[in-house]
């Protein structure tokens, strides 16, 4: 059986990728691409047998009756948050608080990271997303009405994002890539949390989260002709994950361009345990109900789906 899966290279897909490792009985083409590019494909044109997918965009056209494709417990993007949200220096925004009531920048309200980010604002300081003058600066890769009671409008026409933000047009700027205005170093821009690697570790350990970006997601009439496939997929996933791993535990070369990858590799174990972005229902079923209860309580679904409704029954015992 040939499967073309399009997904994002990681150390944890590399394997996948070289077909080094490959699904038992399957032969695996892993097109590579960026999740924008990725997203935007398989929701408009469903081009791969299998892909990467937004868990929370997912989760979306699940709730509303979309079923053009099963997810698998594999979830190869996972990221903190905390470090998105970006203030212009000058606004007076000290804590997460004084965001109330500031115009406040986001690529795409849809995006997973940014449920996360409105999620942990909400739950961990009292920011409801009804709270802000959201300025929106792109299109949705899903072409649904947004909640109501939000205050949105669309950045002006030929202006970036960072650049408000640099002017002070905006006051903040809540994205998962890094603002071109930081990248080069601006004095007129920051973080809201500084010091958000303590931040991040802090509430890791508080709640249990790493939060989950992607999830692993097969067109519907492909697992349905063998279910098995599901499986198969799943072990390959966790199999390439594991020779990460092991390459990042030797001591002898280094596989990222991380000078310091040895001490970052025994601290991240240190905080993270030795799977750090653990696949499987059970090692993540807290994490996952909390992206099904952020887009629900973010107004885009009328109830929050339960994590069997997410993920094929074959992998509810992982």
């Amino acid at each position: 059986m040939r499967l073309r899966f399009n997904g994002v290279a990681y150390d944890r897909t590399l394997p996948l990728i070289s077909r080094e490792v490959q699904p038992e009985g399957i032969e695996l083409e892993y097109v590579v691409d960026l999740p924008n590019a990725i997203f935007r494909r398989m929701f408009s044109t469903e081009e791969f047998d299998a892909s990467e997918l937004s868990s929370s965009n997912f989760i979306i056209e699940r709730a509303r009756g979309d079923e053009r494709f099963v997810a698998l417990p594999v979830f190869p993007s996972r990221v903190f948050r905390h470090n998105s949200i970006y203030v212009n220096a000058d606004a007076g925004i000290d804590q997460p608080r004084d965001l109330i009531g500031r115009r406040v920048g986001i690529p795409e309200y849809l995006q997973t990271a940014n449920f996360w980010a409105r999620g942990i604002l909400q739950d961990e300081y009292g920011v409801r997303p009804e709270d802000l003058q959201w300025v929106r600066g792109d299109t949705e890769k899903l072409k649904l009405p947004l909640p109501a009671g939000l205050h949105i409008t669309q950045a002006p026409p030929g202006r970036t994002l960072s650049e408000l933000l640099e002017r002070g047009e905006i006051d903040a700027l809540i994205s998962p890539r890094k603002p071109a205005c930081i990248e080069a170093g601006s004095p007129r821009v920051r973080r809201l949390f500084p010091d958000y690697p303590r931040v991040e570790a802090d509430y890791f350990r508080r709640t249990g989260h790493f939060p989950i970006m992607h999830l692993v997601a097969i067109r519907r009439h492909v697992y349905e002709r063998d279910r098995s496939l599901a499986r198969r997929l799943y072990d390959a996933f966790v199999e390439a994950k594991r020779r990460a791993y092991e390459a990042l535990r030797q001591g002898v070369f280094l596989t990222s361009s991380l000078p310091l990858q040895i001490a970052y590799a025994e601290e991240s174990r240190a905080t993270f345990g030795d799977d750090p972005f653990p696949y499987g229902l059970a090692a993540n079923r807290h994490t996952l109900a909390t992206v099904a209860r952020y887009v629900h309580e973010q107004g885009m679904a009328d109830r929050v789906l339960d994590v069997e409704e997410i993920v094929v029954p074959e992998l509810l015992d992982t």
